[in-house]
């Protein structure tokens, strides 16, 4: 009887071990697994833009045209500044005695060349000074023009200067790009300051400039880089009669 007892007392322990290793082995997979990995910043919105059939880009990086808001705010920039509405061909005139002064001046900063609707958008090529002080093609504050090299006051403001201010313009775009690593928040900090453009990527934990909330011109700030890059590019698509390729060489002389 004593010796059944252990032998049953023995199996008893033995299934009780079994199942200690198999809760054990259980519980160390659990505690091994692997988290997933989160994706690199820059992964959650640049697109190359590998498509030619996609016109909607800024320095490469594709907008996201599948995206019905998004596409929504396309349209809606590129309607504000066809033909029909704006009704003048001024800009093709400027751009074709402006462009070719800032494209090589862009590129020996390896900064994209469609940093050059930038200077249209914020001032249409204007000279005229903003509410706020700002002036120029780059449209510069005083402060920011001189920390970048310009000389403001005294009877100077070399921010009307197309050579030195693009110069400048460079300088400020390629910190941005270090700070953003992306070519299209370097352009709506740009346009909105790069303290503001951090505060708001902080605050709505998205780096995703389509999908944040900024204020309204911001907001829009690189649809319309954009709009204007498709309207000089295919003028006739949008209503204007000439590309500014079109016009002559000498007409570069006013701006030198």
């Amino acid at each position: 009887m004593t010796k059944k007892h252990l032998i049953t007392c023995s199996v008893i322990m033995l299934l009780v071990i079994i199942s200690a290793i198999n809760i054990c082995g259980t519980t160390s997979k659990r505690i091994v697994k692997k988290p997933a990995k989160s994706a690199p910043r820059i992964s959650k919105y640049i697109l190359l833009n590998t498509d030619a059939d996609n016109d909607y880009c800024f320095a490469n990086e594709a907008l996201p045209v599948n995206d019905a808001g998004v596409n929504l705010k396309m349209q809606r920039s590129l309607q504000r500044h066809n033909y029909k509405n704006v009704h003048s061909e001024i800009l093709q005139n400027k751009a074709a005695r402006v462009f070719p002064i800032i494209e090589p001046l862009l590129k020996a900063y390896g900064i994209p060349d469609d940093f050059k609707y930038v200077a249209m958008v914020e001032s249409g090529f204007g000279e005229g000074t903003s509410s706020k002080g700002a002036r120029g093609l780059w449209q510069f504050m005083p402060g920011t023009a001189r920390t970048y090299g310009l000389k403001v006051g005294k009877g100077m403001d070399e921010r009307m200067n197309v050579r030195k201010s693009t110069l400048a313009a460079c300088k400020y775009i390629k910190e941005l790009y270090v700070e953003f690593n992306s070519w299209t928040l370097a352009a709506a900090a740009y346009n909105n300051g790069s303290i503001k453009m951090e505060k708001a990527i902080n605050n709505q934990n998205e780096d995703n400039y389509f999908h944040m909330h900024l204020n309204r011109e911001t907001a829009r700030y690189v649809y319309d880089l954009i709009a204007m890059k498709a309207i000089i590019s295919q003028p006739k698509k949008y209503g204007y009669k000439n590309h500014y390729n079109s016009f002559k060489q000498s007409e570069l002389l006013a701006f030198d």
